[in-house]
């Protein structure tokens, strides 16, 4: 093993250094490499060189169990094991992308909280009655997009969305406006959301207030309090179907269409389960 060490990494270091630090002498190394070279070892340089285009193919995303899978694939036969032992051997890893969360709740702030009047009670008898209202987010090629969604509660539709490349308070009103200009909703309705700084700013307020919307926030960092909206704004983040028509959005900004496409919009932000969701929230 300690020669093999030494194989693998003489043209890193040199190997008068490498045996010194291992306790081999220069000369049972090269006796070891003089040697002929085992039916095994063969076997298994030549499978360090299939895991290898394997690894370069994916570019690098793939660990030992999927490039077994596509080794055993391709009609080459070796145990996961002995894949996994050589990938570690050779220093042969699939990287790792960091887990990225971007924060688009800020409830650090002095502006008013809405008492919370659903308590989970995920229950609307006809259209325009609850709406639920969230921001989520969505990796593109020129950074981050925010989307902002307003949900019916009855019907499980997007009423209301806009989209930017900031996480001021005019995402969240754009998409109100949009929600208002199509629904034209009477008064009464529940606005549900978070506590975030955007929701509770004074210019979405007196949006809700000339309206006449009743206000009601989640409790602090309680997103089982929103849990409608919390599930359609996973199905939005990245490697979602939704997402994927999002990645090559050139210039985030935010967007309003005429009342005419309105109802395309919702069937494409509304969930594949939308029959089912009522179902399991209520």
């Amino acid at each position: 093993m300690r020669f093999r060490f030494i194989e693998d990494r003489r043209a890193d270091y040199p190997v008068t250094l490498m045996c010194a630090v291992l306790g081999v002498s220069p000369a049972g190394y090269y006796a070891w490499r003089a040697r002929p070279e085992s039916p095994r070892a063969a076997a298994n340089r030549q499978l360090v060189d299939d895991i290898k285009r394997v690894h370069r193919d994916t570019h690098g995303r793939y660990g030992s169990p999927r490039v077994y899978a596509e080794l055993r694939a391709q009609g080459r036969g070796a145990s996961r094991g002995r894949i996994e032992r050589l990938m570690r051997r050779h220093g042969i890893r699939a990287i790792l992308a960091r887990p990225r969360r971007v924060r688009t709740t800020d409830s650090r702030h002095g502006f008013p909280i809405a008492p919370n009047l659903l308590e989970r009670n995920f229950i609307a008898t006809a259209p325009n009655q609850i709406w639920l209202a969230d921001i989520t987010y969505v990796e593109t090629d020129q950074g981050w997009l925010y989307l902002a969604t307003i949900l019916d509660l009855y019907s499980r539709k997007i009423v209301g969305w806009a989209m930017a490349d900031h996480l001021r308070a005019e995402l969240p009103m754009a998409a109100l406006a949009m929600a208002l200009a199509t629904q034209r909703p009477a008064a009464g309705l529940i606005h549900h959301s978070d506590r975030g700084v955007q929701y509770a700013s004074a210019e979405y307020r007196k949006m809700m207030q000339s309206a006449g919307f009743r206000a009601s926030m989640s409790r602090k960092a309680d997103c089982y309090d929103n849990a409608p909206m919390e599930s359609f704004s996973t199905l939005s983040r990245p490697n979602s179907s939704i997402t994927s028509n999002m990645q090559h959005v050139r210039k985030p900004h935010v967007i309003s269409l005429p009342t005419s496409k309105v109802s395309t919009i919702a069937s494409v932000f509304t969930p594949p389960s939308a029959i089912s969701a009522r179902s399991r929230w209520s």
